[in-house]
């Protein structure tokens, strides 16, 4: 590291009684101002180091905004679609707006977390604050290996806290109606086999009759169906090695498929030249995917009409899991249909269930661990005589 001459950088107090800090670089100076010395000799620091690494006059006006212009245009190439339109919303309603004016090797952790409480006064929900962290910190992680600044200044923001809630999901019996109230429904197989594999809407959307394997009775999961704005459907890969996997269904659910396929082969005769050959299992009577806001509207009359509680359609998913944990299939076979990295996600996400397991489990060494007391009948003298 290059040695620093005595008047490379200095704070004094102002008349207001602000803090200023200066370096001089090139021969032109760098000005930064905070209420407190500590926030100063902080940016002093970070400054110094930075001139020791080579950084110019030029680079040092590089302002938070002009950067992550940059970077989003770079990110968005090793992002899917809809993350992609995410994070540069994100990054061009809320971060820029408020910090981008702000000299990159200037951001610190105080103005931060200013920003974020900000946020919190807003009255922003702690998903899309927390989001937004996880924007600004991967933006800044990037800056730092490439040598702009020295540290991640995000690093110890304080985040709102997640607030979680109680899981909804459907019981047995209300599985069973859900069910019967769907027969009618154009959408019933759907539905059935959301319940009965725990698959994503998009991973059920995106399934092709090429993923069935009739005689193992399998179903490969290896494409998504999401929409994404001004391209209509398109079909990704699970965003995890994880999410692709084989679950095994019924034989129940394998005749309906059969049933399905015969019923799907009879519309393309009746229309082959409006028909669009997709493959796909849950299709249009054109052979295009089904339009998801059509599914919701189907899937929410269909609680309504059964009176049942109002759950998200992802819930099903998660009725799913919780069903299979409730009737004692063990947490890795449930981790690896639900396609979780480890069976330690599964865990955490259905601790509820593991709990209700646990009341079950108290009872079985209860019974193991309580002697039973045996009374002994004496044998009277009739019966000994008439032995």
């Amino acid at each position: 590291m290059a040695k620093r001459g005595n008047n490379e950088g200095s704070i004094h107090k102002r008349s207001n009684g602000s803090w200023r800090a200066q370096v001089s670089i090139g021969g032109k100076r760098l000005s930064y101002t905070a209420d407190i010395r500590a926030e100063c000799n902080d940016w002093l620091r970070k400054t110094l180091d930075l001139v020791d690494g080579g950084m110019t006059y030029s680079k040092s006006e590089y302002t938070l905004g002009e950067y992550l212009v940059e970077w989003i245009r770079m990110k968005k190439t090793s992002l899917r679609p809809n993350p992609a339109l995410q994070y540069k919303t994100l990054v061009e309603n809320d971060i820029i707006p408020n910090l981008g004016d702000i000299k990159l090797h200037q951001l610190n952790l105080i103005r931060i977390n200013r920003f974020y409480a900000k946020l919190v006064n807003d009255e922003r929900g702690t998903r899309t604050i927390r989001l937004i962290h996880s924007v600004l910190h991967s933006a800044l992680e990037h800056a730092l290996r490439i040598g702009l600044i020295t540290r991640n200044p995000s690093h110890g923001a304080i985040l709102p806290r997640i607030k979680y809630h109680e899981m909804k999901i459907f019981n047995e019996e209300q599985v069973f109606s859900f069910l019967i109230s769907a027969k009618t429904s154009r959408f019933r197989l759907l539905y059935k086999l959301a319940i009965a594999t725990g698959m994503r809407q998009s991973e059920i959307l995106g399934l092709k009759w090429g993923d069935i394997d009739w005689i193992k009775g399998t179903i490969q999961i290896q494409r998504q169906a999401q929409q994404v704005n001004g391209k209509g459907i398109v079909f990704l890969e699970p965003k995890t090695r994880a999410g692709i996997r084989k679950i095994m269904i019924g034989k129940t659910i394998l005749e309906d498929l059969r049933a399905h396929r015969v019923k799907q082969e009879e519309s393309k005769t009746i229309q082959p030249e409006s028909w669009q050959e997709n493959d796909l299992i849950f299709a249009t009577s054109k052979g295009t995917p089904f339009s998801q806001s059509n599914l919701m509207r189907d899937y929410y009359k269909i609680i309504e009409r059964s009176n049942l509680p109002k759950i998200r359609f992802h819930d099903l998913r998660h009725t799913a899991a919780s069903l299979m944990i409730n009737r004692g299939i063990p947490i890795v076979v449930v981790s690896k249909i639900m396609g979780h990295s480890k069976p330690s996600v599964t865990l955490n996400i259905y601790s509820h269930c593991v709990s209700e397991l646990q009341y079950k489990a108290a009872k079985v060494m209860e019974e193991i661990t309580t002697p039973i007391a045996i009374d002994m009948v004496e044998i009277s003298s009739e019966v000994e005589e008439n032995r």
